[in-house]
């Protein structure tokens, strides 16, 4: 094989992140980089230099190849963003084949029955929350009143998680999601106390099992399919993708809606827009306040004409590679008319999110929800006024107050 811009100088590597995060902003070196350098050196915070991937055809190449292992970025070494590497045993931690054998064991809990069951109390607990906002009178607060409660309440359910234990997890979820928000002792107290609180969950749900995903674990666990630490930390991985980035991502769509006022009213007189909608905003949100958890080579590759070499630290844009203008036609435009939008919001490859029809299923409850109730949904105040969570893994505004 020919290597056609093999990179050794690292000197040069420009810091990474390139600047502040600005609400739902895609800072605009990646998009340059995606148009003139689509595999490229940074400098990280934490680690060294990494690649940095930002083209839609190089992201998808890197995320289908096996020779880049996740297992060996929990090495303390690895270029980061995060105060902290990914500790080994969560499935976002593992390569084939453990990785394809825990999650053949875990998708039995995200069967199409279990999530028809989901889907039907989602639309329950929206109207529950939107009746207890009306009753309350404006304004009133969509990140508290419906991002929060919807996927946490889900993924309670899913779980089988005691909903009076909610608090307990989110004490700790809160923290665990930081980037800059928390110091490093903080962050490894609060990856402690998640994992004590999955082993007191399997502990006390032993003697009742049922379909939720804590007995799942269970049953592979008494089979010997799994170790306590795989278990554990692969719960605490599905614990924390299913309600972090349901609620950031229920908050940044309803935000966007109303932010950019004629989106709501497209998908209020067109409600088969709702779909595509979504699936718009899927692509256009940069959920992720930097890069992608990384991996690292475990032999030489080539990806988009660079060679990489083994040991070497990756991580990629996704918002970027959604953005190419070699595959989305206007691709800075919201158009929830796209008829091709092959978008890259739930991953590709192995690692594609066992949840992505739960986490659509929220998203188009909700947004439903308030379609349905209220045609003059309005921001109270401008979209500068709009806080938002400092900080984190993910972007999220930390309130998004509305009158009707």
């Amino acid at each position: 094989m020919t290597f056609t811009h093999a990179v050794t100088d690292t000197s040069g590597a420009p810091k990474y992140p390139f600047g502040p995060v600005v609400k739902l902003d895609l800072n605009p070196r990646y998009l340059e980089l995606g148009r003139t350098e689509p595999v490229s050196r940074v400098t990280m915070p934490y680690g060294g230099v990494a690649w940095l991937i930002t083209g839609y055809h190089e992201i998808r190449e890197f995320l289908a190849d096996p020779r880049f292992s996740s297992r060996a970025a929990t090495e303390p070494d690895t270029a980061r963003v995060t105060p902290l590497p990914l500790r080994p045993g969560n499935l976002l931690s593992m390569d084939p084949p453990d990785h394809g054998k825990i999650r053949k064991i875990v998708a039995h809990a995200f069967r199409p029955r279990i999530v028809s069951q989901l889907s039907e109390r989602m639309h329950e607990l929206v109207a529950e929350q939107l009746d207890a906002m009306e009753e309350a009178g404006p304004p009133g607060d969509l990140v508290q009143r419906l991002a929060i409660p919807l996927p946490v309440r889900m993924i309670v359910e899913l779980f089988g998680v005691p909903y009076e234990a909610r608090a307990e997890f989110r004490k700790y979820s809160d923290v665990f999601v930081a980037t800059s928000a928390h110091t490093k002792e903080e962050i490894n107290e609060a990856r402690d106390g998640l994992e004590e609180f999955l082993r007191k969950l399997i502990r006390i749900r032993r003697d009742s099992l049922s379909d939720d995903l804590v007995s799942v674990l269970i049953q592979a666990l008494d089979a010997g399919h799994m170790t306590e630490v795989e278990a554990v930390r692969t719960g605490i991985g599905i614990l924390m993708a299913g309600h972090e980035t349901s609620l950031s991502m229920i908050s940044n769509i309803t935000y966007l809606l109303l932010a950019q006022r004629d989106l709501y009213t497209q998908v209020y007189e067109n409600r088969s827009l709702l779909d595509p909608a979504i699936e718009e905003m899927l692509r256009i949100v940069p959920l992720r306040s930097t890069g992608s958890f990384p991996r690292r080579a475990a032999e030489d590759v080539e990806i988009g004409g660079v060679l990489i070499r083994k040991g070497d630290t990756v991580i990629f844009q996704r918002a970027a590679g959604d953005r190419d203008e070699r595959v989305f036609e206007d691709p800075e435009d919201i158009r929830f008319d796209r008829k091709h939008n092959p978008h890259l919001g739930f991953g590709h490859g192995m690692h594609f999110c066992l949840g992505a029809s739960l986490a659509r299923a929220e998203m188009k409850t909700a947004v439903s929800g308030l379609l349905d109730r209220y045609p003059d949904l309005r921001l109270i105040g401008t979209p500068d006024d709009v806080p938002w969570k400092p900080g984190l893994i993910a972007r999220a505004p930390e309130s998004l107050l509305v009158q009707w």
